[in-house]
This record gives C-alpha cells, structure tokens and sequence, in this order.
C-alpha cells in the first residue's frame, strides 16, 4: 500500500519544480504583455495626436525613436541587435539560453518604436521578452535546464495570452511556430502558464483590443470568403517580400547612422501622406469599426485604401531594418482589417453582394495573419478573443485556411520561418 501511493503521488513530485516555475513564469510574461500593452498604446495615443497637431513632430519622432534605440544598443544593451523572434529559434534550437538583458532591450525598444510612429507592433517584442522570462528561469534551477525549450515556449504563451485575452491563441503560437511538436512536459507547462496569465487578465478587468458587434453571417458570402482568403495570400506574401527585400538592402548602408537617417525620412514621408499608418494602426482600425457597415466607398476612398495596402508592407520593412524593434504581427492585422473592410464595401458598392462589411474586417485579420505567419488555428482563436466574439469562428477557420494555403503555395516561406532557416 505505501508502494503504492508513493507510485501515485511520484508524476507531482517529479514536476513539482516545473509546475512552480511554469506558474511564475505565467505571470511575470502576463505582467510584463499587458504592462507593454497599456504603456504602448498611452504613449502612441499622445504621441501621435501630437503629430496630428503640428507637422515637425511627424518629422521628428520616428528620427528620434530610432536614435535612441541605437543609442541605448550602444551603450545598455552591449551593443546587440535585437534580432526579434529569430532569437528564439536560435535559443530553442541549441544550448544556449536568451540572456536576461533581453527582457528590458524588447520591452523598452518596443515601447519606443511604435509610440514615436514605427509602423509595427509590441507583440513580437512581448514574445521575445517573455520567452527571456522561461529562459531565465531555467538558468536558476538545474533539475529545469532539461526544460529549456518548454518553459521558452510557457512565457512566449503567457505573452500573447495576456495580449489578446485569449488562452487558446498563446497555446496554438507557441506551438504552431515555436516548438511544432507536442510533448507531456510541453503541455503541463504551458497550459499552466496560459491559465496563470488569463487569471491575471480576467483580475485586472483587461478588456478585448477591439470592441465589435457581430450579430450574423450569411451563406450567401461564401464565395467571397474564398476571394478575401485567396486575397489576403498574396498580401502576405508582398509583406513578406518587402521585409526581406529592404532588409537585404539596408545592409548596404554601412553607417547605421546614414541608415537611421534614411529609414527615419521614408517613415515620415509615409505617415505625412497616410497617418494610418503611424505606429500600430491600432487606432486607425477603431476608427474604421466604428463606420464600416455604414461606409460607401468613394473614388478617394479607394485611393487611401489602396495606398495602406500598398505602403504598410513598406513602412513596416523600411521601420525594421532601421533598426526599430517588432515584427510583422500587427502590421498583419492591420493589412487584414483594410482589406477585409476594402473587399465588403467594393462587393457592395459595386456588385450589390449584400454582405456584412465589419465581418469581412474580422476575416481580413484573421486570414492575412495565418497566411502571414502559416499559423491558421492560431490566427482563429486569436482574432475570436480579440473581439470577444466566436459568432464567425467557421467562415474564420475557411479563410484562414484558404489564405494559408495560398500564400504557402506561391512562397513556402514566412519572416518566421526565414529567421529560423539563417540561424
């Protein structure tokens, strides 16, 4: 008998120490999301009403922001580049654990670029930060060394769990583009460190980054799912050609100076033509949420969109290889939105489709980020927790899958992927 209940109490015993520092890990990667998240979005909120009020602040923040990025590489952060999620894989992939130092470097670099107007976002940022949180605490404790990659992939879960407000997001991203491979020690770890950081949320109150009603879908639209799917593919793919061809080419401008200069001048030039564009665009997208069922689309209003859809890709590219810190998440739900929103209000204005334009906005999110980072479940369940509703979760899941697919087909690549090819 004492056999026995030794037997059935030795799985807890065995990882006592890894549920522990999953739970702690859960919450400091919460507490660090959502504190980049409130930070982010009051300083952009006054940042970019003030470039809105007089034109110099357009010209001076982006050179700013990524001056003292630059600045505080040189002299706080050892004079390391933030390479962004390639980071992880490289960690995941050898021995060698992320150093602490990364923790503040993403989350005070990313506050930065996107609050003085570089057109990215804090997710990847969050990711980075919060996947140095599981590295951290692997280096404490020998027994969890074995555990390196798992406990990487439970801060990088709480992360964009707290972001987003949805568990099943953080789960489905550290797997689909982290690990790929599921194991015991993977999922008490990471469950744990999801049902930590959504208890954090659900305490604070943290309401979804999008407030939508959505009422109903029609059948009807069915064909245009396809469209927007196949749509959002090849968007994906002009981001993920534009990242890599301008990243490619800055390396040609040997001062990091001159480069600052230049990426810092292409940036303002493009918010000054389209303020959409500063920082995340979050604030855009609420804009455009607000009027979409109700929006007829105009010959100037087709100009503006087809301008997003043309220079986001660009800008986001031009903010990266300058040195701003990110990703192309939030760009991703951007495009998304706009084209989703562009797509319902053409088939409305122009064929009559009847159909429900702040659906197709939601869709466009969800589709352009799963063909953009070919995580489609991911990219459901995030987009559902982001409005806070699953009233579109089937057509979601048809063009997620659509958009995947195609993008997959004309490029097998993503930014992700590519990082995690030139380790």
């Amino acid at each position: 008998m004492p056999d026995y209940s030794i037997r059935k109490i030795y799985p807890f015993v065995k990882y006592q120490k890894l549920i522990i520092a999953s739970l702690i890990i859960g919450f400091l990667a919460a507490f660090l999301a959502v504190s980049l998240k409130k930070m982010t979005d009051h300083y952009e909120e006054v940042l970019f009403a003030q470039s809105q009020n007089n034109i110099i602040y357009i010209l001076l923040f982006p050179l700013f922001g990524l001056s003292l990025i630059y600045i505080l590489r040189q002299y706080l952060f050892k004079k390391k580049e933030n390479k962004g999620i390639k980071e992880v894989f490289e960690s995941t992939a050898t021995g060698k654990g992320l150093p602490s130092y990364k923790i503040p470097s993403h989350f005070i670099n990313g506050l930065i670029t996107v609050s003085f107007g570089g057109s990215t976002g804090i997710e990847v940022s969050t990711v980075v930060s919060s996947a140095a949180i599981g590295s951290l605490a692997q280096e404490k404790e020998k027994f969890l060394k074995k555990y390196k990659s798992e406990l990487i992939c439970a801060g990088i879960t709480a992360g964009i769990t707290a972001l987003f407000c949805t568990p099943f997001a953080g789960l489905l991203f550290a797997y689909e583009v982290i690990a790929k491979k599921l194991s015991k020690v993977f999922v008490i770890a990471n469950v744990l460190a999801a049902a930590i950081a959504y208890a954090f949320v659900l305490l604070i109150g943290e309401k979804p980054l999008f407030t939508i009603n959505i009422t109903q879908w029609h059948l009807h639209a069915a064909p245009w799912l396809v469209m927007l799917g196949v749509l959002c593919g090849l968007n994906a793919v002009y981001m993920t050609k534009c990242v890599m061809f301008f990243k490619k080419h800055s390396q040609k401008i040997a001062s990091h100076y001159h480069r600052i200069l230049v990426g810092a001048a292409i940036i303002s030039a493009l918010i000054f033509i389209l303020p959409q564009l500063y920082g995340d665009g979050y604030h855009a997208i609420r804009e455009s949420i607000r009027t979409a069922n109700t929006a007829a689309l105009t010959l100037s209003g087709t100009l503006i969109f087809l301008g997003i859809l043309l220079l986001k890709p660009v800008i986001t590219s031009v903010t990266l290889s300058a040195g701003g810190d990110g990703g192309v998440f939030a760009p991703s739900l951007f495009i998304g939105a706009f084209l989703g929103l562009f797509t319902g209000a053409a088939l409305n204005t122009w064929f009559d489709a009847g159909i429900i334009p702040i659906n197709f906005m939601v869709m466009g999110m969800a589709a352009m980020l799963s063909a953009s980072i070919h995580a489609p479940f991911t990219a459901l369940f995030l987009i559902c927790g982001l409005v806070g509703d699953y009233t579109l979760f089937l057509p979601v899941l048809i063009v997620c899958l659509i958009s995947k697919y195609t993008a997959q087909a004309i490029y097998p690549h993503t930014v992700y992927s590519l990082s995690a090819n030139k380790q």
